[in-house]
Order: structure tokens, then sequence, then C-alpha cells
């Protein structure tokens, strides 16, 4: 197979990563525009550029994606990307006639230097810009970051447009962070649940799992719309979920317009989605329901009848660094043993979140920011694990080394089911915990012996 060679002997390697655990920035910044209703995604650099973030998420979520592009030249590429990006901007508005352009940067027009508040300055001076609508932007050079730091870039600018009358509008802000758009439906169904009015932004349900029907909107009808952005400067408090993703805006937030915020886990699991629910409640002076306390309820009863399968069980986790955190408290809970644990994402913060969630353990855990999944391969020859968690990129290694294997994550390019069934909150953690008994099961019935092999568990 491809990664048969992967050595067992682990070198240090400064200057090289192979496999990486990431992909770059522009892709997070395209995805984070996507939730604006009535929003182009625009990349200003090469066509290229654009064609690869583009067939990326299409990829990942079986939708077409649309955004738009500078294609930059010889040109552009010496002279700088101003008139590229202006010329755009007016064709843009004219030809597509959408709410926003969201322009994020790439590594050419970075390292030229081009200046986007200056440029956005000057389309508004020269009428590029139809009066009531929006332009905003954010810098995200691949040679920086990853998908996630490009993602809370976007969003950071978003809540830039935020203002505040200074009346509150007793609305709660909710930052989601990059999860699915199921997940981003799941997290308003919970809220509505607890009868709290939300904000949520972005927000990619109904863009990006939309149904089939016949018609072909460039804009669907999902998103958050560029007014209650605004308004969200007026929110009673914000619930940040995830550090890397989405804490910088809720900071521009209470900077900016003075809105209080959390900076909470992202929900996935027990503990991580009890903390969400009770910020929810508590940010807006309101109750649990019982039908919520039941979904609870149906997540404990599954982790206790289940438990003797999960107890002991080592697993391999590559991902995104704030979803790697809720997800090694969600397994450590019952009992599993997360021991390899890889993001690509740069952050030491987050090898020592790693490793104060598993003190505890009676066992090593490799943990790794900025790492790649070379390494991860590495790590798992030398201990073998019983589950991998992560991408499809995973595969590879699952086949290697027959190990079953969950696809979770970004990006996921050979399954579908991602976009329409959350892995957040109560009912997401019964999924998360369905899709990981399975393989193991799965596995049990393999390996099983004549003798062993049973028809009830």
């Amino acid at each position: 197979m491809l990664l048969k060679h992967t050595p067992e002997e682990i070198t240090e390697r400064k200057a090289l990563m192979i496999n990486p655990a990431k992909t770059c920035q522009p892709i997070g910044a395209m995805y984070a525009a996507l939730g604006v209703k009535g929003c182009l995604p625009h990349s200003h650099g090469s066509q290229g550029c654009c064609a690869y973030h583009r067939s990326t998420l299409t990829r990942h979520y079986k939708e077409p994606i649309s955004a738009a592009t500078s294609s930059f030249t010889e040109g552009a590429s010496v002279f700088g990307g101003q008139a590229n990006l202006l010329q755009a901007i007016n064709n843009i508005f004219t030809v597509y006639e959408p709410e926003a352009i969201a322009v994020h940067t790439t590594c050419l027009s970075e390292t030229i230097g081009d200046d986007l508040p200056q440029i956005f300055d000057k389309a508004i001076k020269e009428k590029k810009v139809p009066e009531g609508k929006t332009v905003f932007g954010a810098p995200t050079p691949s040679y920086v970051g990853s998908h996630v730091t490009g993602f809370s870039n976007m969003v950071k600018a978003m809540a830039a447009l935020a203002e505040s009358s200074g009346k509150r509008n007793g609305k709660v802000n909710i930052l989601p962070g990059w999860v699915e758009p199921s997940d981003m439906e799941e997290l308003k169904r919970m809220a509505d649940m607890i009868g709290i009015e939300i904000t949520m932004y972005p927000d990619t349900s109904g863009v990006l799992n939309g149904p089939l029907t016949g018609k072909y909107d460039m804009f669907p009808e999902g998103g958050a719309s560029l007014s209650d952005i605004k308004e969200s400067g007026d929110a009673t408090g914000t619930l940040a979920l995830g550090e890397w993703c989405s804490a910088e805006a809720a900071r521009t937030l209470d900077s900016r317009c003075k809105v209080p915020c959390s900076i909470l886990d992202m929900p996935f699991g027990l503990a991580a989605t009890d903390r969400f629910v009770d910020a929810l409640r508590t940010v807006g002076g309101t109750s649990v329901p019982e039908e919520l306390s039941r979904e609870r309820g149906k997540l404990v009863d599954f982790i206790s009848d289940m438990h003797q399968y999960f107890y002991g069980k080592k697993v391999a986790l590559v991902g995104d660094p704030d979803q790697l955190i809720a997800m090694t408290e969600f397994l450590v809970s019952i009992d599993m043993c997360p021991v390899h644990v890889i993001t690509g994402t740069p952050g030491k913060k987050f090898e020592k979140k790693i490793k104060a969630l598993t003190e505890s353990q009676e066992y090593e855990v490799n943990v790794k920011a900025a790492g790649d999944m070379f390494l991860l391969h590495q790590w798992i020859k030398n201990d073998p694990v019983d589950v991998i968690i992560g991408n499809t990129y995973c595969k590879y290694i699952a086949r290697d080394e027959d190990t079953p294997l969950v696809r979770w994550g970004f990006p996921i390019l050979d399954r579908q089911g991602h976009q329409h069934f959350p892995t957040v909150g109560y009912m997401g953690g019964l999924r998360l915990l369905e899709k990981i008994l399975g393989v193991l099961l799965d596995r049990k019935d393999r390996d099983d012996s004549e003798m062993t092999f049973e028809l009830v568990l």
C-alpha cells in the first residue's frame, strides 16, 4: 500500500512536513463566508488557488461552491492586485448581485502586500459598491496557520461589522466554530428548545446541506443575514465555541460593542454539551426543558449500556484543535484511551490542553500541534491502537495497519452524511458513539473465533 514504507524509527523534522494534517487558510475563510446569506466568497489571488479551494469544499459537501477570483496573471503578480480586485468588485455586484462580497487573500496577494482595507475604501469611494451592499475581508496567506485560522480570521471580519445602538436586544450570539451544517442546525434546535433567541454566524445550514428542489439558487435561503450580524453588537452576550475558531471574533465583539463573551469548548460529548447548555441557560436567563434532559439521559444510558466495549480501547486522533480537545475529553470520560493526538494547526496551548485532559490516565499520550500524519503513522506503528478517528486521509494508515477507522472532521471525501447528521450535542454524541461502537464490534465479529462468535452481545 502507499504508506507501507513508513519507518518505525522517528527522527526530528523541522523543515519538512509529510502528509499534512491540515489544509490552507483560504479554504477556512471560504467556508465561513458561505455562512452569510447572499454572500459571495472572493479569492484575491490566482485562478488556480480559487479552483483548488472550491473543489476541496465541493468534494466534502457534494454541493456546488460558488466563489469568485481576482485571476492574477504576471502583471498583477508584479505590480499588485488592486486593479484586479476593484474590477472584480464592480463585475460581481453588476452580474451576480450578492448582498456582500467576502474577500480573502492568498499567498500571492499577501506576499505582494495588497492592503484590503485601503482597496475596499477606494472601491466605495469610486461607487463600485452599490448602496446597501457590503464588502469585507480577511488576510489568509497559506504559508502560515491552517484552514482553522483562516476560518477564524474571516469570522473576526464578520464580527467587525457589528454595530452597537447602546440598547440590548435580548439575543445571544453563538459563534459555532468550524462544524458541519448539521451541527449548526442542532445548536439552533437546542437553543430553541431552551427558549432563547440567538444570532449565529457563520451559519452554513441550508446552504451546504439544502434539499434538491429542481431549481438552482446561487444564493440559498440559509445563512446568517447581514442585518443580524450587524445587530449582534446589541446582544446580551456571546458564546464562542472553540478557542481557535471563534475566540478572536468574540473578543472583537466585546472590545467594539461591549458584548460580554464566554469561550467554551465545542459541545462534542457529554461534559462539553453540559457546559454549553448551562452557559446558554445562564446567559439567556431561562431553564433547561425536560425534553433536553431526556436527550441527555439517552446519551448517558447508551454510555452505561455499551461501556464494556469502549473500556480500555486505544484511540489515535487527528483533526482540528477545537474538535480534538472536546473529543479527547469525551473519550476519556467513557474510559477509552486517546494515546496519539495530532493537529496540523500550530499552537502549543493545544498540547498543554490535551496533556491536562489525559493526565489522570495510566498511559503515555503522544500529542503534537503543527504535526503531520506521517508522524501519526509512526506513532501507531510503535504503539498500535484499536481505532483511528479522523478525516478521509486516515484511510491509508488504517488500511496499512489493519485498524478500524471512524471518519470525522474535515475533509471527508469518500463517505456521506456528515452534512446531514450532527455530532454535537446530546443527540450528536449518540451518533458519535454509535459510529465508534459499530467499527469496534465489526472488528470483533471479524476476528472472533467460531467459539466466541455470538449473535447477541
